[in-house]
């Protein structure tokens, strides 16, 4: 069994045939999917997919460094604070606010106000990491102060609660780290989803914390760097993920990716590290299972 670390089934691009992309990546020996958290205009649908997909979908809890602008950072990160205190998602009341309004109707039976969660039993949905958080300054350093804020909130959050952290970083390694080596005390454990960096990155990161790479379709792009980097880095803080529907792996590259993509990625990472597919199936899932507590 392989297990996909970050994926977004709850993603426009793959929510119409959700459940078919879920049995496709099972079919595949994909046993295990974890969903990755963006905001509250994401969390319903990845909720009420995840729902539907118990002991095969997972679900993490934190607030995308790409949602954060100055005027709604203190509301999304409230929510997640509120989630992670076990507020119910009826208690939260998201369909009556037409800017966060469920995209999907099978949503409206997970978030409640249509019907009460008296109604449905439904309860408050586990989750196993606090993700996926970080920096993104590609698209400019406008809020970049808060989304420092916010992260540094969210790795007190993940100490508190004794989870792993998800990592997103785009052009804002060294910020970043200063936040990192900040909050050293917390000792923080986690992945630094979607890598495509140095081995220097890498070693410095563990420097403060004790992480991963999560390593996905990019390994198997032509002329690409990460192959030489990966094989540096020790099995034991590899995972795989395909981060679905973006980055599909070669030979599907440009396409929308699927979590059934999985074992491409693997078969390439098995090549990098000179080891059999299986070795790399049973070590990189024993590092999910571990790191997770799937």
């Amino acid at each position: 069994m392989f297990v996909d670390t970050h994926t977004h089934f709850y993603d426009e691009w793959l929510l119409p045939d959700a459940d078919a992309a879920i049995q496709r990546a099972l079919d595949a020996g994909v046993g295990k999917m974890i969903q990755a958290d963006v905001d509250s205009r994401e969390r319903p649908d990845m909720w009420a997919v995840g729902l539907r997909h118990p002991g095969v979908l997972y679900q993490m809890l934190g607030l995308y460094p790409g949602s954060v602008t100055t005027e709604n950072w203190k509301e999304e990160l409230d929510q997640v604070y509120r989630i992670a205190a076990g507020d119910s998602p009826a208690s939260l009341g998201m369909t009556e606010r037409s800017d966060v309004a469920p995209r999907s109707e099978a949503t409206q039976g997970v978030w409640g106000i249509r019907p009460p969660e008296s109604e449905t039993g439904l309860k408050p949905m586990a989750f196993t990491a606090i993700g996926e958080i970080g920096l993104d300054y590609h698209e400019g350093k406008e809020y970049a102060k808060e989304q420092q804020e916010v992260l540094r909130l969210q790795f007190e959050l993940a100490a508190k609660l004794d989870l792993p952290v998800n990592i997103h970083m785009r052009d804002a390694w060294e910020d970043f780290f200063a936040v990192l080596e900040d909050c050293r005390h917390l000792h923080l454990r986690g992945n630094l989803h979607c890598f495509s960096g140095s081995y220097e990155i890498y070693e410095r990161a563990n420097r403060s914390g004790d992480f991963s790479v999560g390593i996905g379709g990019v390994l198997t792009f032509k002329n690409a760097s990460l192959p030489s980097t990966v094989a540096r880095i020790p099995m034991k803080h590899i995972l795989l993920e395909t981060d679905a529907p973006y980055l599909a792996p070669a030979p599907y590259r440009g396409k929308r990716n699927e979590s059934a993509y999985l074992p491409l990625i693997a078969a390439k990472l098995a090549e990098v590290k000179g080891i059999s597919l299986e070795e790399t199936e049973a070590i990189t899932t024993d590092n999910a299972i571990r790191l997770f507590n799937l």
